[in-house]
This record gives C-alpha cells, structure tokens and sequence, in this order.
C-alpha cells in the first residue's frame, strides 16, 4: 500500500509525561510554556500581552502529561483529593503545530492550526486544522483554505499501514472509534472513495456511499463499482450488499446483490472463472477454469482446464518458483485431446498432443564452482499445429524444439578439471524425428605447460609447448514421436566414448610472423560394430550384401599434424589537414597451413564381390573396402591420406574522420569493409581436383552499428562436363572465366523507430519472451504469441508514458519497423538461378495516444506472395485493454479480440470472443 508522506515544515516542541496530579502546576506551566513560544489565544479578543520578568529568559519547555491535559475538568475552589485518578489513556500523545498551538481552559480545548499533527500509538493524524476535545476525549481534524480560497491540508489518518485521506474526521481515544468523512484510501490496488467510514477499530471500517475502482483517478474513474453499504477490513476483504458496475459515471445492469472481494498483500489460492463459448468443430465450450494454489512464499501451481461439448478436453498445469540467491525457475505442462465432428460420423478425427516446458536457472552468488541450468522445450511434434488457447508464431514457423538440461561442476587446483553432465534433445516437427542425448558428459582438464619457467614469461617454442586432456561421453537415440517411451526407442541407441589429447606450441619468427605447430591424438570408444559380407546365393541369385551386428567393446585411433604461419599487414593513406576524412587505413591478416592426415587402413576389411558364384576370376569379382566402424557413433576413420596446404587473407577497411563534437581529441573511427575473407586449399598428395574452392565471405556496415550486410559466396576453378558433373579441367581452359560462381547468398537485418531521430535515444534490447524461448525471435518479426488465457498484453511502463506524450501528440507519432532480407543463388550444375528470395517486415505505429497499430507479414520474391501474417490492434483504455489479432490467410487463419480489466484481482470482468484456426487432425 502506496503510503502519503509528509513535505511540510513543522515546528517542533517536544513534551514528556509529567508525574504529578496538582493541575494548577499543569496549567501554569502549559500557559508559560504558550507564552514562551509566543502563542496568542484568539478566544478573547481584549487580552493583552503580558510582560515576562527577565530572570524566566532561562526557563526550558516544560514537560506536559498530555494524560492529564486531555482529561481536564472545569477547575473550582474544592481541594483536589490526593487519590490517583485512573489512566484513560494506554500511550504518550504527541501534536505538534506550525502557526499556533492554543489551549482554552473554557472550553476545555486544545488548538492546533496549520500543518498540524497528533501521534497516539499507531495512530496518527495530519491536518490544517486540529482541535483535541479534553471533555469527550475526542480529536477532530480538518483542512484549511489557503489564499486562494483552496482546501489544502486535508486530514491524513494513519493507523499502522492503513491511510485514509478525508476531507474531516472525529477519533475518540478511549473506544479508538472514528467518523470520516469523504475519505479516500488504497488497499492492495483497490482504490475506495465514499461519504462517510465508521471505524470500529483497528481492523473494520464500516462505509456508506463507497465507489471503488483500480483507476487511478480515484476522482474522476473511467470505471468504478458503486455500493451503498459496505464492510471494509483493511488488507483482508471488502464486503458489499448490493452492486453495481458504472462506466463513465453511467451504470451498467452488470451487478450482484453481494460481493465479495479479498484484499491481501500475499498471494492467496482461488478458483479461476472460465470462459464461456463456441466453436464449429467442437461445440460449446469452457476454457481457462481452474484453481490457483499460493503453496508458499516460494512456489506456486496453477491448475486449468477446457472443455468442449462434443468431448474434447485440455489439461494444463503451470508452476512459477524462486528463493532468492539460490535459484528461480517455472514448469509449464499442457495435454490436449482434441476431437473433430462427433463419433460415428465420417469426418471424426482424434489426436492428443503434449507439450512439457521447464526453465530452471541459478544465480551465479549461488555457488561459483557449480551450476545447474534447464531450458526445456519437450512433447509432440503438432503440438503447436494443433493447440487450443494459443497461438505460437515462432514454433509454427520453425520446424525444431529443442531442451538442453545441464549440470557443470569446477575442481579448482593446478589443473583444474571442469565436468559437464548433460542431456540434450530435438525434435523435427516436419517429419516427427526425435534425436535424444541422455546421458552426455565432457570432462575437460585445463591446458597445462610443462617447460614453462616458473618466474617470468614464456618464450620460444620449448616454453609454449601445452597440451590438456578432453573427454566425451554420449549415449544417442534417434526415434519418432510414435515409439517414443517405449522399448523400440532404444533399438537404434549409440554409445560412445572419446579421449583426446591436443599437443600445441607457439613461436615468433624473424619478429614479425606468428607460427603455430601441433598435432592430436584422438583414441574413440564404442560398444557395437558392423560386419560386412557378400551372400551371392541371397536375392534369388543376385547376391546382396549382409550386415551383422556384432556387440561389444571396440575402439580405433586417430592423429594428424598442423601447422600454420601468418601476420599481419597495415597500409595507411592520409590525407591532407583540414579535410573531413582524415585517413584511411587497410589490414590485411595473410596466413598459410599444412596439413598431414594419414590413412588408418588397419581399420579397414574387405569382403569380394561376383557376379557369377561359380566363378572366382579376377576379372569377375569386386573387391569391396569396408570398415567395421562405418554407422557408428563417431564414423570410420579416413582411408585417404592427404597433405593439404590452406589459403586465407582477411581484409579490414577502416576511415578515420573528422568528429562532429567539437569537444572530441580524437578522430572517430569508421568501418568501411569488415571481414573480407578469402580461403581455399591444395591437396597434395590427392590424384585429381586439387585446389578446393575459393570461398568469399564478408561484411559491408550500411548504418554503423545498425545495418550489416552479410553476404558470402563460392568460386570453383573447374570446368563441368556435358552431363554438369565437375571434371579435372580448368574452367579457363574450357572456355571459360577464371572461376566459375556456384553459390552466394546476401542477408541483412534492421531495426529502426522513431526514437532514432530523437537525441539522446536509442532503441531499447529485445526483451526474452514466449516466443523467443519456443525458437522464435525476441523482436516478433514473423508475428507473436497469443495466449488466450493470458490475454492482458499491455505495457504499464509505456502506458504511463503515453501520458507524457499526448501533449506533444501533434507532432510526433512513435513507430518501429523491423526488416530483414534475404537471396540466396545456385549455379553447382548450370542451374543458374536465384533459389530462394523473401523479404520480412513487421511494424507497430502509435496512431493516437494509446492506440496502436500492427503488422507482421513477408513477401516471397521468388514465388511471388505474401507470407504468413499477422495483423494486430490494442487500445489503452487506462485501467482497461482492448486488443485484436488477425491472420488473414494461410491455413492459420484466425482471430481473436479481447477487453478486459488490467488488475489481476478483477481478471475475470473480461469479454473474449475468437475464432480458432481449423485443425488437420
């Protein structure tokens, strides 16, 4: 509860309970003390000032027993009787006045004026004007007018928590009983106005005449719920008779003749109304009812579902966690079965789909040596295709889901050791193929120089020989969404296991070449092997080739050698002083390899081939080569040796300019070409098509730091043949260019809105949503998500904002537009032809303050047409939203549109009215 603090000034007089029962020294010195501070009783208006002797300059505040100045009597010439009188008071009463404090000894009264202020316990009142009735007891505390003519200062009543803003109120100390009067407080969200609260004690209030709203303007609501009697316990409930809901002062027939509505800071377990409504394939429906369970301070579960009346059902089951510097994370989990037509007629169809959702991560205070961390994306493959209540652009779009579940642990010491236990998964949509790794471990020890000196740097190739030690271990299984968790899953398993060993150094040569030499022995596990023979009597006589799986331990070795030799080359052209370009500046990074990989035949058996089982002439048979580790988790080693010298020149084109601030020492630095780079690569010891192709990749910034195009392309030296295979010929030498272009492809992506014309902006990073976590993209360029149980899409902090900018609505009009572009072209077998090109957009404009409007779509240049899109609508109606989404074509062809109330605590107060895509089931 948001509470009111105090500005004003106060002048502050501080008392402390006086130990006596003789009022006539009670109220000589209270009236010293009034003359000290120079206060003036207005009640006589004839009084006169008195004069004070010069020795009571040294008097101090005297201490007052508000006690006993609060139950005063009229005073006569009895002698008071020396019995002490019972406390009516439990605490110490404090006020405190800026203007004056007055005390009238006939009306038994005390005078507070001007940012005045009463402190009883946990009670506490701030007005303009206070006046303490010692007869009744009482407080009575109003606002003032200012010059004017303005009510200012208006009384603020606080009790713990609880503040109540009236225009007037009345407190009696001994029952803590009060009156309000037009009073206006907040609870929980809840904004309550109404014209009079009795307040029984510290926890009910009773009200007449109560608006309440979640508007902010509490004076002039867009929305409010009007009652005429009302019990009110702060921070617990708020109990109505009858009510009734008006819209801009205007009352609507929705009303209940009670209601009930919980007020509590923590969260509390509930039912969630559903939704009412129909669909053509599947009848009546309710959706999104449940219940919400608060478990604890640190974890909850939320419990939906939907039902249709032709039989179809959804489960769903959602759970939010956190415990501060430890960890956070959520479980979402959804089963649907989905039924089309009715049972018993033709067009019938059944399916059931899943979909289990699960992040999990920990902070880094947590434990630094440790991590665990989940992100996981698991269940059918049309789950996406074929989902109620949702609308996911990004996974229907996308052909892949994917999860990733990983535990990493760090052994500090010399080495350190690093462990990674994982399982990892992905699933085609398109096909239905699911690729499992469970379990999947690397272990890594860090890379150790053992003739390093102990003092000093490293230097020469003895010093910086290194090597580590790396280990991987994966068991894969690739099967469907039908024999998922169950036995013929496993059927198709691979096991393996990898150790390697790298060997490295490196070394200065002549100053200004950097060399680097090494070599790495690989040694790899595995735990089942295929054995190949011929069976020439199998097919009917035509022979085929049998395969026998042969289980058990099984392992083969690898080593190579590399070395490279590279450097780095500046060029610098200035130009003349004075002028906007300074200089530019072209780096060049040349680099040479060699390259030894052996041929490891000893893994390799044979097995003969004829056409003819009576014969075994040389000229009749086949000797065929196999390895028994073909098929296997890591593949057969190479049967082919070859010595390969590599190629590759990276390019950077930078400008130096002149600086716009004049405040600048330096020259501001300008990319003109980054990453131009040039590879291929010789095989000497190959027999035929040695040079590789030259590869071209690189990038042109457009718009520094916001525009890239990437683009890359592949030039091959040889020439096709008649039937467009590649033959050991030059291009050039038959007929043609130097190099023949097979492949290239351009991309660029940009964002930009109207923030990037305003100085001082810039455009803020994606935000990780629904979309992005189900491998969409951060920014919606292909459309967003609609959640139809979530269906509150509106930013609070923009919302605010915009009421900002309504004053400089007439001139500026906020906007984003995000871009992409793609081209790819293929030339391999003189196809010469642009194999794909598409252009996507998406854009938001702010029409009128609150409103805005959408579009996320595409077009395909090659086949020309519009992509898939998504056209979208939202209206800030303050404490309300209104929004609508539509897809106009493609077999997602749907929309939605929703108004509802912002505060979760009015969540059900909603409209919802959509159309479904039709399913393919």
């Amino acid at each position: 509860m948001a509470l009111q603090k105090l500005s004003h000034s106060y002048t502050k007089i501080g008392f402390k309970p006086l130990q006596t029962t003789v009022r006539y020294i009670l109220y000589s010195l209270s009236f010293s003390l009034l003359c000290i501070c120079q206060i003036t009783a207005q009640e006589i208006n004839e009084t006169k000032e008195v004069p004070i002797p010069a020795n009571q300059d040294t008097i101090k505040p005297v201490e007052i027993n508000p006690e006993e100045l609060l139950n005063e009597k009229a005073q006569d010439t009895v002698k008071k009787d020396t019995l002490a009188e019972p406390q009516l008071l439990t605490d110490k009463v404090a006020y405190k006045a800026t203007d004056y404090m007055r005390l009238s000894r006939k009306e038994n009264k005390m005078y507070l004026y001007d940012n005045a202020e009463i402190v009883y316990g946990e009670m506490k009142i701030n007005a303009g004007f206070i006046v303490v009735d010692n007869s009744k007891n009482e407080v009575y505390a109003y606002g003032i007018k200012d010059s004017l003519g303005e009510y200012v200062q208006t009384p603020v009543f606080k009790q713990a928590q609880n503040v109540v803003e009236p225009d007037s109120i009345r407190f009696n100390f001994d029952t803590e009983k009060a009156l309000i009067y037009n009073s206006r407080t907040e609870q929980n969200g809840f904004r309550i106005k109404n014209e009079i609260s009795k307040r029984e004690n510290d926890s009910v209030i009773y009200m007449k005449n109560v608006k309440f709203t979640t508007s902010e303007n509490i004076e002039d609501p867009e929305y409010y719920f009007y009652a005429r009697r009302i019990k009110f316990v702060p921070k617990k409930k708020i109990v109505t008779g009858l009510v009734n809901m008006f819209i801009a002062d205007v009352p609507t027939p929705l009303g209940l003749p009670f209601g009930y509505f919980p007020l509590t800071e923590d969260r509390t377990s509930g039912f969630i109304i559903p939704s009412p409504g129909e669909e053509n394939n599947r009848g009546y429906f309710l959706q999104n009812g449940g219940y919400y369970f608060a478990i604890s301070d640190y974890v909850d579960l939320t419990l939906m579902g939907d039902y249709y009346t032709n039989g179809s059902y959804t489960f769903a089951a959602e759970s939010a966690y956190a415990l501060r510097y430890k960890y956070r994370g959520s479980l979402r989990f959804r089963y649907e079965n989905n039924l089309r037509s009715e049972r018993g007629f033709p067009d019938f169809a059944k399916t059931t789909t899943y979909n289990i959702q699960w992040t999990h991560s920990q902070d880094a205070k947590a434990n630094p040596n440790s991590r665990f961390s989940a992100s996981v994306n698991f269940g059918s493959s049309d789950f996406f295709q074929q989902s109620t209540n949702q609308l996911n652009t990004g996974n229907f779009l996308n052909n892949q889901i994917s999860s990733n579940i990983s535990y990493s642990k760090t052994f500090q010491g010399d080495p350190q050791v690093n462990v990674n236990l994982a399982a990892t998964h992905n699933s085609n949509t398109n096909t239905g193929t699911v690729n499992l790794s469970l379990p999947n471990m690397n272990v890594s020890v860090s890379r150790v120089f053992p003739f390093a000196p102990k003092v000093g740097t490293k230097k020469g190739i003895i010093h910086n020989i290194n090597t580590q030690y790396n280990f991987k271990g994966e068991n894969r299984i690739q099967t469907t969404d039908d024999d998922l968790f169950s036995s013929d899953m496993f059927k198709g398993a691979k096991l393996g296991m990898q150790h390697t060993i790298p060997l490295s150094t490196n070394f200065k040569l002549f100053k200004y070449l950097s060399a680097t030499a090494g070599t790495n022995f690989q040694e790899n596990w595995v735990f089942e092997t295929i054995k190949q023979s011929y069976d020439s009597s199998a097919n009917n006589g035509a022979g085929e080739v049998v395969r026998d799986t042969i289980k058990g331990f099984d392992a083969f070795r690898t080593y190579n050698f590399s070395t490279s030799l590279g450097t780095t080359i500046y060029g610098t052209f200035k130009f003349k002083k004075g002028k906007k370009i300074e200089a530019i500046r072209h780096t060049m990074r040349p680099s040479i390899s060699y390259s030894i990989n052996p041929a490891f035949s000893e893994f390799y058996d044979s097995y003969t081939v004829t056409d003819d089982p009576n014969t075994t002439t040389i000229d009749e048979t086949e000797v065929v080569e196999y390895s028994r580790f073909e098929g296997g988790y890591f593949g057969a080693p190479s049967n082919t040796f070859s010595s390969s010298i590599g190629f590759s020149l990276s390019n950077n084109v930078e400008m130096k300019v002149k600086s716009k601030d004049s405040t600048a020492t330096e020259a501001k630095k300008i990319t003109i070409l980054n990453n131009l780079n040039f590879s291929t690569s010789y095989n000497v010891a190959g027999d035929s098509l040695k040079l590789s192709p030259l590869s071209i990749t690189g990038n042109i910034p457009i718009i520094q730091n916001k525009l890239d195009i990437n683009f890359n392309a592949q030039l091959d030296p040889y020439a096709l043949d008649n039937n467009n295979r590649k033959i050991d010929v030059w291009n050039i030498d038959n007929g043609g260019s130097l190099f023949r272009l097979t492949r290239a492809s351009a991309n660029f992506g940009y964002s930009f809105s109207s923030k990037d014309f305003e100085k001082g902006k810039v455009n803020e990073d994606p935000l990780d949503n629904q979309n992005f976590r189900n491998e969409g993209r951060p920014d919606n360029l292909f459309g967003g998500v609609t959640d139809f149980g979530e269906n509150r899409s509106f930013d609070k902090d923009k919302s605010k904002d915009t009421d900002k900018d309504i004053k400089n609505y007439n001139y500026k009009i906020p906007w984003t537009l995000r871009l992409s572009y793609n081209v790819n072209y293929s030339n391999s077998a003189r196809q010469n032809e642009i194999s794909s090109h598409s252009i996507m957009f998406s854009g938001d404009v702010e029409i009128a303050p609150r409103w805005s409007v959408g579009v996320s779509s595409g077009y395909d240049l090659k086949n020309p047409g519009f992509t898939y899109t998504n056209l979208r609508f939202q209206r800030d109606l303050e404490s309300w939203v209104m929004n609508f989404n539509w897809i106009p074509f493609s077999e997602r062809t749907s929309w939605n549109f929703f108004i509802g109330i912002k505060s979760s605590m009015l969540s059900d107060i909603k409209w919802d009215k959509r159309r479904e895509p039709d399913r393919q089931l």
